[in-house]
C-alpha cells in the first residue's frame, strides 16, 4: 500500500498537465487490443485485464477489447504488431518464469519485449490438500518428506504453478538436506485437471487459487471433492490489503492462517519464501516511447481517481500500480531472486 500511495503522490503533481495533454494529443485512437497470456475467459488474468480495459476505454475514449489467446500466441502477436500501442499484452510472472523453466515459446522478457507498468497482485496463489489429508499444515508436508514419505504435488509445469513446488522442494532441502526428492511433481494441465487428480487420490497436494478452489473448502469432509488450504504464497502484508470479507465465504482473517508467519516455507536458514503473483503490461520492443508514457499517465490518472481499486478488491485483486520506469527494474530483480531458487533445485 505504501508503494501505491507514493506512486500516486508523485503522479498527482502531473495530473492536470497530463489530462490536458491527453485531450489534445490522443496518441491512440479507435481501437486497442489487449492480448492476454491465458486462453481462459474465466480465470484471473482475463478478469483483471477486463477491469483494466474498461478503465482505459473510459479514460482514453476508445474501444478496448481483451483477447484471450494464450502466452505463446500473445508473445508472437505483440512481436508482429504493437509499435503504435494499439496491440498490447497483459500477463503475469509466468512471462519470465516460463523462460526460466525452459518452456517452449518463452523468450528472455527484458531483451525481447518492453516491460510496461505493474497493475495488480493476485494474492490467491494457493496449495491445497484433501480435507481428510493427514497433513494439517505445510510444515507437516515438509516434515513428511524429511522423514522419507513421498508427497505428490499436482502442478502445471513452467510457471506460477511450479514456483511454489520448487520453493517447497527447496524448503525440504533446507530443513532436511538430501530429502527433497521425496517431493514429487505430477505434471498436468488446467486447474480442473489438478483438482481431478486430488479427487481421484492421485495427488496429495495441488496448486490452486483462492478464487478457483475456495468453493471446495466449504464442502463437508466426507465429500470426495472437499479440500482445504495449507499454504498461500503471497506475502503477509499483501494479503492484509484484501477486503476483510475475503473471497466467497472465507474471510481475510481465515486466509491469513495460510501465509507467513503461520505458514512458513524456509528459503534458507533465516528467511521465508513468499511469492506475489503480479500482472504487468508487455509491449512490442520497439513501441514508441511517447506511447509508453501516454499509457503510464493514463493509468496513473485512473489509479489516482481511486475507483479501480474498489473494483479490483471486490474481485480479490490487490491494486498495485507502478509505472514502466520502475516496474522493469523491479521485475528484473524479482526474476534474479527467483532464478536462484530454480537453479538450486535443478
Amino acid at each position: 500500500m505504501k508503494r501505491i500511495l507514493m506512486g500516486l503522490f508523485v503522479f498527482a503533481f502531473t495530473l492536470m498537465s497530463v489530462t490536458g495533454a491527453m485531450a489534445s494529443d490522443k496518441l491512440i485512437k479507435g481501437n486497442m487490443r489487449i492480448v492476454i497470456g491465458s486462453k481462459s475467459t474465466g480465470g484471473d488474468t482475463y478478469q483483471n485485464s477486463s477491469i483494466i480495459a474498461e478503465a482505459l476505454s473510459k479514460k482514453l475514449g476508445i474501444n478496448v477489447k481483451v483477447d484471450a489467446i494464450g502466452g505463446s500466441a500473445g508473445f508472437r502477436t505483440i512481436q508482429r504488431t504493437g509499435q503504435d500501442g494499439t496491440t498490447v499484452m497483459i500477463y503475469h510472472d509466468q512471462a519470465y518464469l516460463g523462460y526460466l523453466y525452459g518452456v517452449k515459446g518463452y523468450e528472455e522478457m527484458f531483451s525481447t519485449y518492453k516491460v510496461g507498468p505493474l497493475l495488480a497482485i493476485n494474492p490467491g496463489n494457493a496449495y491445497l490438500v484433501p480435507k481428510k489429508s493427514p497433513y494439517q499444515s505445510v510444515d507437516d508436508i515438509i516434515d513428511a518428506c524429511g522423514k522419507g514419505t513421498q508427497v505428490r504435488v499436482a502442478i502445471q509445469p513452467g510457471g506460477v504453478s511450479e514456483i511454489g513446488y520448487t520453493a517447497l522442494k527447496n524448503a525440504v532441502s533446507v530443513k532436511y538436506p538430501g530429502k527433497q526428492e521425496n517431493l514429487v511433481a505430477v505434471y498436468t494441465g488446467s486447474q480442473a485437471d489438478k483438482n481431478q487428480l486430488l479427487f481421484d487420490g492421485q495427488a496429495d497436494l495441488i496448486n490452486g487459487s483462492v478464487q478457483a478452489n475456495e468453493q471446495y473448502t466449504r464442502l463437508p469432509a466426507d465429500d470426495q471433492k472437499a479440500m482445504r488450504f495449507v499454504w498461500l504464497t503471497a506475502r503477509n502484508q499483501t494479503l492484509e490489503q484484501a477486503n476483510p470479507e475475503g473471497m466467497g465465504k472465507t474471510s481475510r482473517e481465515e486466509l491469513m492462517q495460510f501465509v507467513e508467519p503461520k505458514a512458513w516455507v524456509p528459503y534458507d536458514d533465516k528467511t521465508n519464501f513468499t511469492f506475489d503473483k503480479e500482472f504487468i503490461f508487455l509491449y512490442n520492443k520497439d513501441i514508441k516511447p511517447e506511447i509508453v508514457e501516454y499509457l503510464d499517465n493514463a493509468l496513473a490518472e485512473i489509479y489516482a481517481e481511486g475507483k479501480i481499486q474498489q473494483t479490483q478488491k471486490k474481485s480479490f485483486f490487490i491494486p498495485d500500480f507502478m509505472p514502466s520506469t520502475k516496474s522493469a527494474p523491479y521485475f528484473k530483480a524479482k526474476m534474479e531472486r527467483i532464478k536462484k531458487i530454480i537453479d538450486g533445485m535443478k
